[in-house]
This record gives C-alpha cells, structure tokens and sequence, in this order.
C-alpha cells in the first residue's frame, strides 16, 4: 500500500483520538517499517491491519467500522490532493463510474508500482448503481467507506447496500438514489 495511506491513517487517528493514541498503536504493532511512512513509500498492508487492529482494542470500535470511518477520511484527503479527479464531476454516480478506468489509470501514472483494487460496474436502472469491488487485500470496509465520503462530498441521498462476495477481498455495492 502507498504510504499516503498510512500517513493519512495515523493523521486522522491523531485528529479523533489524540498523538498519544497514534503513538501507542504504532508501538503495539510489529512492523517491519517502524511506523515511520513516506507518504510515497510502499507498505505491506499487513501493517495497516495490525495499526488499525491495535486501534479497535484501545477504542472498543469494530474494526470495520474504523476502517470505514478512515475510507471516507481518505476520501477528503485524496481529492484535496487531487481536485482534477472530482472537478468535472457533478454527482456521485458520475464520479464513480470513472474510478476504475480513469482515476485508477491516472494514479498508476504517479504511482506506477500501486497496487489498486479493480471495480466493475454492472447495468442497472436509473437512479441506481452497481459496483463490484475486488482486491488482493481485504479492504471492502475501506472501499465502502471511500464510498460513503463520496457520497457526502456531493451531498447526495444515496442508500448503500454491500453484499459480501469474499472474506473482505470482493464485494457488491448496490448504490440507489433515495427520493
């Protein structure tokens, strides 16, 4: 995982919990980085699990639910970097329909060694999206997450119902516009 990741983890750990918690989560964890991230460093995911499993035992909040919480963090954070991706976009469905074969494109040209999830998108009727999620790693939380933030960013009312279709590796998200 690129180390913007982890940065932007650790960052929005120190901003709803305290320095403090950050810093104990990175030294609870065994990780073969040290918890020091670059934001354009690469990371073995492992350690993301580990960091974020360390969280929800300090915390008592479900894993799922803070990877969750951090993919719609991760959602603001990555279009204040990279406002070209959400400028010519006017709704969430407009958005994401392109993430697969547009902004994941222009990511593997700034990151070429980026290991990104794939989605495909099924037909579905107006008002309403289907997004399949797959992945190497298990982050369909994160995904959702990415989801939601996006979501928010547009100020939409859109229902989101996930159907697992792998342990955390693939999942269906079913998007549908509330009226």
């Amino acid at each position: 995982m690129k180390g913007m990741v982890f940065t932007s983890f650790l960052e929005m750990v120190e901003n709803k919990f305290s320095l403090g918690m950050a810093d104990q989560i990175i030294e609870a964890s065994d990780l073969p980085s040290g918890g020091s991230y670059t934001s354009v460093g690469t990371y073995h995911h492992n350690e993301m699990i580990q960091l974020v499993v360390q969280l929800a035992e300090r915390t008592g909040i479900p894993v799922a639910d803070l990877v969750r919480t951090f993919g719609e963090y991760l959602f603001t954070q990555l279009i204040a970097m990279y406002p070209q991706f959400i400028q010519e976009h006017r709704t969430a469905f407009s958005f994401l329909r392109k993430v697969d074969n547009y902004i994941h494109v222009e990511v593997r040209k700034l990151y070429p060694d980026a290991e990104l999830p794939a989605f495909e998108y099924e037909a579905s009727e107006p008002g309403s999206m289907a997004m399949i999620y797959r992945s190497s790693r298990p982050f369909a939380d994160l995904a959702e997450g990415l989801i939601l933030g996006c979501i928010q960013y547009y100020g939409e009312n859109i229902e989101v119902k996930r159907d697992n279709l792998s342990e955390g590796n693939a999942a269906r998200f079913i998007l549908t516009e509330r009226k």
